[in-house]
């Protein structure tokens, strides 16, 4: 994949992943609407947490992080990929069949291994129900998640981009049609769940066909290649656990503040647009491109990926962040607030939303330094890491309830997000050779840094004037809207006068 496929495959699954963001966020802003934060909107976001955790634990965050390399490596030595993804999807899927299984009986452990702060309350009761309705998407998605990386590894980055999208549709189209009909929302919410992953493995596993690959279900094969995916995923598994117990830690410290999930999980939202179409859209893209270039002996080919990469990734997440930490409050206001979602929701999941901003780059930053491990077929390091993260996070959380509440498991990821760059940074000097920084990244990140504490100064001066304005309810979101836009001049006004971008690369960017 040369720079100008690695930039389009990037920007095409930028754009889906936008789009995937924007309609998810329409998602959440209409459930806020209709739950707030109340105990049928917190039940809800913690039964659906738990297949979403495991999804990463088995798929996204672990297993893919072993199979793309491996499958890449195949396919780029005229090797028998295909046979060896159909090998993969069948062992994985018989895995997760059994797991579906018990974790569905074993729903009352998992709620309250998640947030044993609803003990003794109704939003127990109702987080167990929803949760053994919903569990079963883990099977779905994690399918979903390996024949997407097939195709991500074949450069078809469109099909997989639309399966989040479809997700997010089918969800707003259930609670406009249970508005309609009069439904319980929350169980309207846990059924569409289930329907959701079928639709999702429905349209992948057409896609794969389409591309001309075949997965048929069958009884899996226990060959030297699943053996060695196997070694080489174990650790990935085991960092993917320890990622997912910082999530759990901050959702145990939110459980016992009435309403503190569903802050926690609304700012969450937010903040995941931009790392959604920036990180993620790189990592997808970077990981089976740094594997094939590897494996080509390319390392300069492999250098310029890693460094356009991480200046692509910084140009766009840093203002994000400094926008995030100068403007929650507007942010929240004119986002969420309606309906079941008051002004007192609005201060605190302002104040989660500030705290995630400044871990935004961290966060981002995971996404294009992981590959160069993961390239290499490297998962025991990052899993080391990934454990020091995990005692950071949960030092800081669990020591920092007592002082500052709810907001403690918000500042324990943020703190631990950039505890693990600095682990991967430092762990990836050792490598030598495509994990270097050339002269054109290192010029261009302090003008970065410049022009968006100029925009940060931008908005804030900005937002006092406008406050009047933000509180309308007539014009609020013409304000925000006026407000973002200023702020993306100034950015992109400053960037341009001290050199942090130029012209011509910005419009041959768009040519592509």
């Amino acid at each position: 994949m040369r720079p100008v496929r690695l930039i389009r495959g990037i920007v095409t699954v930028g754009s889906w992943t936008m789009l995937s963001r924007v309609a998810g966020f329409a998602r959440d802003v209409m459930m806020a609407a209709y739950l707030g934060s109340g105990p049928v909107a917190e039940a809800f976001l913690v039964a659906f947490s738990l297949p979403n955790m495991f999804r990463r634990f088995f798929a996204e965050g672990a297993f893919n992080m072993a199979f793309v390399p491996m499958f890449a490596k195949k396919l780029e030595g005229g090797e028998d990929a295909q046979g060896f993804a159909r090998d993969a999807f069948n062992g994985l899927g018989s895995l997760l069949i059994i797991f579906t299984v018990v974790g569905t009986f074993a729903m009352p452990w998992l709620v309250y291994a998640m947030a044993s702060g609803f003990a003794g309350d109704p939003r127990f009761d109702l987080a167990v129900t929803f949760g053994r309705i919903s569990f079963s998407y883990i099977l779905f998605i994690s399918l979903v998640a390996l024949l997407s990386g097939v195709l991500n590894a074949y450069g078809r980055f469109t099909e997989a981009g639309f399966v989040p999208v479809l997700m997010n549709l089918m969800f707003i189209a259930a609670m406009l049609f249970a508005d309609w009909m009069g439904w319980d929302m929350g169980l309207a919410l846990s059924w569409t769940v289930p329907v959701t992953g079928i639709a999702q493995l429905a349209f992948t596993w057409w896609a794969a066909h389409k591309a001309g690959l075949r997965f048929v279900p069958g009884l899996p094969r226990w060959t030297p290649e699943l053996k060695r995916l196997a070694i080489i995923a174990g650790p990935a598994i085991l960092a993917g656990g320890v990622v997912q117990i910082n999530l759990l830690v901050g959702r145990q410290v939110a459980s016992f503040t009435e309403g503190a999930v569903a802050w926690l999980s609304y700012a969450d939202r937010l903040y995941q647009l931009p790392l959604g179409v920036v990180g993620i859209a790189i990592g997808t893209v970077l990981l089976p491109d740094l594997s094939r270039r590897l494996r080509a002996g390319d390392v300069d080919g492999a250098r310029g990926a890693f460094n356009r990469a991480t200046e692509i990734s910084l140009a766009l997440t840093v203002p994000a962040a400094v926008a995030l930490l100068v403007i929650p409050v507007p942010l929240i206001s004119v986002l969420y607030e309606r309906g079941a979602f008051g002004a007192e929701d609005t201060i605190a999941t302002a104040l989660v939303l500030a705290i995630y901003g400044a871990g935004l780059p961290a966060f981002v930053l995971h996404k294009v330094l992981q590959p160069l491990f993961f390239a290499r077929e490297d998962t025991r390091r990052p899993f080391n890491y990934a454990v020091v993260s995990m005692v950071v996070n949960l030092v800081v959380a669990v020591g920092l309830m007592p002082v500052i509440g709810f907001a403690a498991a918000a500042l324990a990821t943020t703190v631990a997000g950039w505890g693990m760059v600095v682990q991967l940074w430092f762990g990836s000097r050792r490598m030598g050779d495509a994990a270097v920084l050339d002269a054109r990244l290192k010029g261009r990140l302090w003008r970065i840094l410049v022009a968006s504490v100029v925009m940060g100064a931008v908005l804030w001066g900005l937002g006092m004037v406008m406050a009047p304005l933000l509180a309308m309810p007539t014009v609020r979101y013409f304000a925000l809207m006026g407000l973002v836009a200023v702020g993306i001049l100034a950015y992109f006004g400053a960037g341009f006068a001290i050199g942090a971008f130029r012209l011509a690369e910005l419009r041959a960017a768009f040519r592509r």
